[in-house]
């Protein structure tokens, strides 16, 4: 059986190699062909003839993955300072983070404010928050591949945020006789 399937390959693959014929016709076109035709020759290919493409690997997440994971980053959280008290009254701050060393390819970062990421992942890491309650707060960002994977992450950072009160003023009350 195995004698079969070999000859039977062997006997496919020389026919694989089909002959090309090529003739003139009598306006002077030049024609090819696989069939025969009269006053037709036979053609000769090279190898250096055939077309043959050579791709260059395609590069996808899995590659930049490999990459990033043999590096160790380090994301850290260069504004607000550790126990910095912000004040703003709308509860709107800034929180800015870079990664060590610089990464050449395209990654995203994701803020998380007290365990709950905020936003959608952007790429920088400039955040803008805005209306966050008074009171301590734990930042932490991360830095992710395209697809979603965590490869480094900020040591959390914890903050204030104090917003001012104005406290009513009390009403004089009437003197009494």
């Amino acid at each position: 059986m195995r004698a079969f399937t070999l000859i039977s390959l062997l006997l496919l693959s020389l026919f694989a190699q089909a002959t090309v014929y090529k003739w003139v016709d009598k306006d002077g076109k030049v024609h090819y062909s696989d069939e025969p035709h009269p006053n037709a020759e036979v053609v000769e290919l090279k190898e250096k003839t055939l077309n043959q493409i050579a791709l260059p690997p395609v590069k996808n997440d899995a590659d930049d993955s490999q990459v990033i994971q043999q590096i160790q980053y380090q994301v850290v959280i260069t504004s607000p300072t550790e126990e910095e008290t912000v004040r703003d009254n709308n509860g709107d701050f800034q929180v800015t983070a870079t990664v060590t060393p610089e990464i050449k390819s395209q990654y995203l970062m994701a803020l998380k404010l007290d365990g709950q990421t905020v936003g959608q992942p952007q790429v920088g890491g400039i955040f803008q928050l805005k209306n966050i309650d008074r009171g301590e707060h734990t930042i932490v960002v991360d830095a992710m591949t395209q697809n979603g994977k965590v490869f480094a992450s900020s040591s959390p950072r914890k903050i204030f945020l104090h917003q001012a009160a104005m406290n009513p003023v009390p009403k004089k009350q009437p003197k009494s006789n």
